[in-house]
């Protein structure tokens, strides 16, 4: 993927006028240290004609500030209308809400290239170092008999926006798959809940692991296998109608408690480079690896991350059950699960690998200078946007219905639509792609269109991923949005709207160098929910 480096210029110009200060003062200063020379005559400044320079260079980048000013300050701004005309382009001029665009996205959107690269292989270095200590350690004093224990594979897959090239602002978080090796007689049999009678519709999404006998000849037969597995069934499985799945739960709990352990082993070797430390995340979160710079460290990139360690059992072609599934929302609760079926032996789903497959798919099919990941940053940028003024709970709540997954989802629906990106998806074309994606994403809000799983079920992108394990070819098409309520999605909708109409204004308002001095909203408008919140 082709990553295009441009001149800042906030950071350019008052480089160059302070290089061309420094320099009229060292020649001052050697000037005066020449004591033996003849003065010039009378009315001549020999340091005249650099600091004549610096001035022009500090006028020249006073001039550009101010142009820019001029320019966020005259730019159109966006009709009022509501419904469908509003995201029309005859109510909405095109020309000023790209320079808009453009202006945001280099000041507060994009990351720099040399940045994300020198975070994301910093990480690579803390966490494989970690891995192999743990699968060094193994799993003593767990279940007697190392043969039927969980192990750390030894390896690690990163997931995410960071690594799919459409990450915003930091390079400050991280997700990191670490798969897990089975015991070699115990295997899964992997079933999706969506064709799940009376299940709510958060739940529709996860799944479930039978533990089975694997095939001949490692696996025994009948009761001489679940003997044999006994130990394992104990220790990481719980009864679910009859038979022994294996539990996200008691996995993850023996996750965590095995990175502690191998952290402790490797903790001594990374004092000179960084200060690393694990936040258990409980029984509903993984657990977080925080990186720290050290004070010796004087690198050019001195940033403190977090990774999320997600522990993973692999199903088979680059599928991967993970640990602990979605949080389920307050609307539905545990309690609302079937009868027999527990929350502990609930799996989610991740299907990294065949989505960055289809983003790859894409990209060799898209136009030169195609900018769909640029509008899926920018769609994410217009979602952070839209939460300023939003008290904790309505911010949650927005949070949780235009997640970074619901949003790029958005993207590979719109795409596959049309096969490929064409020429409409070049930066000419900016403003009325993003608005392309904003319409379609609030006519799903409003039910208008399903947003389905782009890998799951039938209805998924199979055909351009590659093969897919029989579980995920057999599951039921999920719904991403079907979760929310009626309510919830029609407000997420109508505040969406507003949000865009705004646009304009908010990016004049929370871009360049205006963005840093920014006053927090008043009071009363912090707590006026989704659409009486103005950011």
């Amino acid at each position: 993927m082709s990553v295009h480096y441009t001149l800042n210029l906030r950071v350019f110009w008052p480089l160059v006028t302070g290089l061309c200060t420094a320099l009229v003062c060292l020649y001052h200063v050697l000037r005066g240290s020449g004591g033996a020379r003849a003065e010039p005559p009378d009315g001549v400044d020999g340091g005249f004609p650099l600091l004549k320079v610096a001035v022009l260079l500090l006028l020249s980048y006073v001039l550009l500030r101010c142009r820019h000013a001029v320019r966020q300050r005259f730019l159109p701004g966006s009709s009022r209308l509501g419904g469908h005309a509003a995201f029309s382009s005859r109510h909405f001029r095109e020309p000023g809400l790209s320079i808009l665009l453009e202006s945001y996205y280099e000041h507060e959107v994009r990351l720099s290239p040399h940045v994300l690269g020198h975070s994301k292989a910093h990480v690579s270095r803390i966490v494989g170092e970690l891995v192999r200590a743990g699968r060094a350690r193994g799993s003593p004093g767990l279940i007697p008999g190392g043969a039927l224990a969980l192990a750390f594979r030894g390896d690690f897959i990163q997931v995410g926006s960071a690594y799919e090239q459409h990450k915003i602002r930091r390079p400050d978080s991280f997700d990191v798959l670490v798969p897990l090796r089975l015991p070699p007689l115990v295997a899964l049999e992997p079933r999706s809940l969506g064709e799940e009678p009376v299940l709510a519709p958060a739940f529709r999404g996860c799944f479930v692991c039978a533990l089975k006998a694997p095939p001949s000849p490692l696996g025994a037969s009948g009761g001489h296998w679940l003997r044999d597995c006994k130990p394992f069934a104990d220790a990481f499985c719980v009864d679910v109608r009859g038979r022994r799945h294996l539990s996200a739960t008691l996995v993850l709990r023996w996750f965590q408690s095995h990175l502690q352990r191998s952290l402790a082993t490797v903790r001594y070797s990374l004092e000179g480079r960084c200060r690393v430390t694990l936040t258990p995340g409980g029984l509903e979160q993984p657990p977080t690896l925080h990186i720290l710079p050290c004070r010796t460290d004087y690198g050019c990139c001195r940033l403190s991350m977090a990774v999320r360690l997600i522990p993973a059992v692999h199903l088979g072609d680059g599928v991967f059950l993970v640990a602990p599934p979605p949080p389920p929302l307050p609307s539905a609760p545990l309690l609302e699960l079937p009868e027999g079926l527990r929350a502990e032996a609930l799996w989610g789903v991740n299907t990294a690998r065949q989505e960055q497959k289809l983003l790859s798919w894409l990209q060799e099919r898209a136009a030169p200078g195609a900018c769909y990941l640029k509008c899926l940053q920018l769609l994410k940028a217009l979602r952070d946007l839209g939460a300023r003024g939003l008290d904790s709970a309505a911010a949650t709540q927005w949070g949780r219905i235009l997640s970074s997954y619901v949003l790029k989802t958005v993207l590979l629906a719109v795409l596959l639509r049309k096969g490929a990106p064409g020429q409409g998806w070049d930066e000419e074309h900016l403003g009325k792609c993003l608005e392309e994606l904003v319409q379609f994403l609030r006519d799903c809000l409003l039910r208008r269109h399903t947003l389905f799983h782009c890998v799951l079920g039938p209805g998924g992108a199979a055909a351009e991923v590659g093969p897919l394990p029989k579980a995920l070819r057999e599951a039921a098409p999920v719904d991403l949005l079907a979760a929310f309520d009626g309510q919830a999605r029609e407000l997420a909708a109508a505040r969406l709207l507003s949000t865009w109409q705004r646009l304009p204004q908010l990016l004049r308002a929370y871009g360049g160098p205006r963005y840093l001095a920014r006053c927090p909203p008043p009071r009363s408008q912090r707590t006026q929910g989704f659409l009486e919140g103005e950011p």
